[in-house]
């Protein structure tokens, strides 16, 4: 199956300069990665049929006159004089039906994404974007100064994690200007020129705190990373 490309080749090149040119100022070093969606959110589709299937519920409880000619109507108009199990187990059909509608409806992943709260969206971006940066960039430089830039499409959000040194020196706040202006291109469909112009910013900062030393090799790749 062909790897699907999240950023054109003129957006891989404007990130690549961008971190190369922000790099050439400072002994840090950045990595930028972009992917489609950073969870699958499959709890979501749960959580919401089981919420239907509680409103459906609540709904025959409040209204059970009117969910009994409904039901009536469906049979051809025929009544009936149910004995109240025989109703318990109606409503209780009516529930799974509307619980395995909701949750086959909530496959489509645009939907479910668009379903889920933002606080999980936030939590899911920040847990990969950790994980990714162990893998990438934490303690993989001499002097402990990798940072991790991380867009994910879907959710329109990013995170900046840094390595130990770093982290020591600048506060999370202060990456709050590349991140801003990161998502504002996101949110225009430009993406390649946000995470360019977030690294500039990153650059910067970086410069300031740990400007360029005497030797300064090159220890993480400068190209963006797709997964």
């Amino acid at each position: 199956m062909p790897r699907t490309i999240h950023m054109s080749a003129e957006h891989h090149r404007l990130v690549t300069a961008a971190v190369a040119g922000a790099e050439a100022e400072t002994s840090g070093e950045i990595v930028t990665i972009v992917t489609d969606v950073s969870d699958s959110y499959r709890e979501v589709a749960f959580a919401w049929a089981s919420i239907a299937a509680f409103a459906a519920l609540t709904a025959i409880a409040f209204f059970p006159a009117f969910y009994q000619r409904l039901y009536e109507a469906m049979m051809g108009g025929w009544t009936y004089d149910y004995a109240p199990g025989q109703w318990l187990g109606i409503a209780a059909a009516f529930a799974a039906l509307k619980w395995v509608g909701v949750f086959a409806l909530l496959q489509w992943r645009p939907l479910r994404l668009a379903l889920t709260p933002g606080g999980i969206k936030a939590r899911r971006v920040r847990a990969r974007a950790l994980k990714l940066f162990r893998v990438s960039a934490e303690a993989r430089t001499a002097g402990k100064t990798g940072i991790l830039l991380y867009l994910s499409l879907r959710e329109r959000r990013a995170d900046i994690v840094a390595d130990e040194a770093i982290a020591a020196r600048v506060s999370p706040e202060i990456w709050g200007e590349a991140m801003a202006v990161l998502i504002e291109h996101v949110r225009h469909d430009r993406a390649g020129v946000g995470m360019a112009e977030a690294v500039t910013r990153m650059g910067a900062v970086l410069a300031e705190h740990f400007p360029r030393g005497s030797e300064n090799p090159n220890e993480l790749p400068d190209r963006l990373i797709e997964l």
